[in-house]
């Protein structure tokens, strides 16, 4: 079965770019194109995509507030890639937490995007590391810890709350597991009692939430290379 993508960006260049190296492969279809914020509601709803590639600067409605709306209102499981020109970027951040599931560059290679779309419609986050904790880490730091938020982390076990600040610091599964000395099955057995106790949608969102109800800090160490 096909992933149904729709691409939207404001550049019908870079658009067309995107949808004609999805539109190659055998097992993803782009079933709609968008210019602005306000086509890619009307297009999500027509279309009902699996996926949708967003762009983060669009006239009329930006892809922020067209991200929102789309995880508001959609009664299927759709999910978004934001797109964007650099990083660290606090539109990207507010994405994340608007429920997008990841971001990419927009000079990301061919072979990478295609890779970003399969690991996203197929429930995985893509969040690079080294980026993600410049980003992340960047605007965490100007938020207080939310009480509400934190209170959150006492519907975790100790070991779901370790699981969780690793996933924070970038760390996929099989590294957790290494890291904390327990299998990889026990690992995804964690992440998806996390995600289920705290109302998450993936572990994008999981990172935001370490963040902001102070499980994980910025700036006290590095990770990716």
């Amino acid at each position: 079965m096909s992933i149904r993508v729709a691409v939207v960006d404001d550049q019908a260049l870079v658009r067309g770019g995107f949808a004609m190296v999805l539109g190659h492969q055998d097992d993803i279809e782009v079933v709609a194109e968008a210019g602005t914020g306000v086509e890619a509601i009307e297009v999500a709803r027509t279309h009902h995509p699996d996926l949708i590639l967003m762009d983060i600067r669009m006239p009329e409605m930006d892809g922020l507030e067209a991200t929102s709306k789309i995880l508001k209102e959609a009664d299927w499981p759709v999910r978004v890639i934001i797109l964007t020109t650099f990083d660290p970027d606090e539109y990207v951040y507010k994405a994340l937490r608007a429920g997008a599931s990841g971001f990419v560059l927009k000079d990301i290679p061919p072979e990478e995007l295609v890779t970003a779309v399969r690991t996203v419609a197929d429930g995985g986050a893509l969040l690079a590391p080294s980026i993600t904790r410049r980003l992340i880490g960047q605007f965490a730091e100007r938020l207080a810890v939310d009480t509400k938020v934190s209170s959150r982390l006492e519907r975790l076990s100790n070991r779901e709350r370790e699981v969780l600040t690793e996933i924070a610091r970038g760390l996929n599964n099989t590294e957790i597991s290494d890291k904390l000395f327990i299998g990889v099955a026990t690992v995804k057995s964690h992440v998806s009692n996390i995600l289920s106790k705290l109302g998450l949608r993936d572990r994008a969102q999981a990172v935001v939430f370490a963040y902001e109800s102070g499980l994980a800090e910025a700036g006290d160490h590095d990770i990716g290379y």
